[in-house]
């Protein structure tokens, strides 16, 4: 938590912008609006923000478990679907 004598005066907000929290906003805000991907060789896959938080959440949790730690490099070689879109907030 950042507390008031760490946050320059004159800034816009108190708390940093981390990637992730675009995502976590959008959850909230925008919870149920639909987030579509077509993948080469599978249907159509149909979620919403919500629904991509949770899983970028889990995809969070399965990285820890693997070992992977703040500071640590992580790649992906990917076509553009939910699943990269959701490995990126997951990393």
């Amino acid at each position: 938590m950042i507390e008031e004598k760490d946050v320059l005066p004159g800034l816009m907000q108190n708390a940093p912008l981390n990637i992730v929290d675009v995502l976590r906003f959008a959850s909230v805000a925008h919870g149920d609006r639909e987030i579509v991907s077509k993948n080469v060789d599978e249907p159509i896959w149909r979620y919403d923000y919500a629904g991509a938080w949770t899983r970028a959440a889990q995809a969070a949790h399965a990285l820890v478990r693997l070992g992977v730690a703040p500071g640590d490099r992580v790649s992906s070689l990917a076509w553009n679907t939910h699943r990269h879109f959701e490995l990126f907030f997951a990393v």
